[in-house]
């Protein structure tokens, strides 16, 4: 059913009323491990941008904090929560949702992440590649350092620039973070 989606890059999908870029890892892990992956606060700190503060529970108001960056905290909604196969919220104006299926004895994880302009499609497609190379390294126990690896979204943005193109790439990292790390 999700077999068109690349396990490399994540693909961005164009044909709805916003973009959405979609991803889908194939992982050696039981969906229990990967829920608490997504939703315990010492695991999200592994791989993802910011906390997540509020109930997982549908509707629950939720702050996001980046850890990072001096960037303002955004607000969300809980959207769905349905452990450990569905976790779905708004994030800033985003829609972010995690499925988990089970695979054998691993699962696998589809990202999708609805979003608006289509102009940020490369820097948040890199963006999300990097939180899921995080997320897999943390799972299998072997957590990256951020700091180690700062330079990991410029490495993989030109990817995401050529495959999406250039109406999908006039948007680069905000200018918070270009304060902080430099131009990509």
């Amino acid at each position: 059913m999700r077999d068109d989606v690349n396990e490399d890059i994540g693909e961005l999908d164009l044909s709805g009323p916003q973009p959405v870029l979609r991803y889908v890892r194939t992982l050696a892990h039981s969906p229990e491990r990967v829920w608490r992956a997504l939703t315990e606060p010492a695991e999200l700190e592994h791989w993802f941008p910011t906390t997540i503060e509020g109930e997982r529970a549908r509707g629950a108001p939720l702050t996001f904090a980046f850890r990072a960056v001096d960037i303002a905290d955004m607000e969300g909604t809980m959207l769905a929560c349905d452990p450990p196969r569905l976790l779905e919220f708004s994030w800033g104006g985003d829609v972010l949702r995690f499925e988990i299926e089970r695979d054998g004895h691993g699962c696998r994880l589809f990202l999708s992440d609805t979003f608006s302009p289509v102009g940020k499609a490369a820097r948040d497609g890199a963006g999300w590649h990097v939180c899921l190379e995080r997320l897999i390294a943390a799972v299998d126990g072997h957590p990256v350092d951020a700091d180690e690896d700062a330079d990991r979204w410029r490495q993989v943005h030109p990817g995401y620039v050529e495959r999406f193109g250039p109406e999908a790439s006039t948007l680069g990292p905000p200018e918070e973070w270009e304060a902080q790390h430099g131009p990509a």
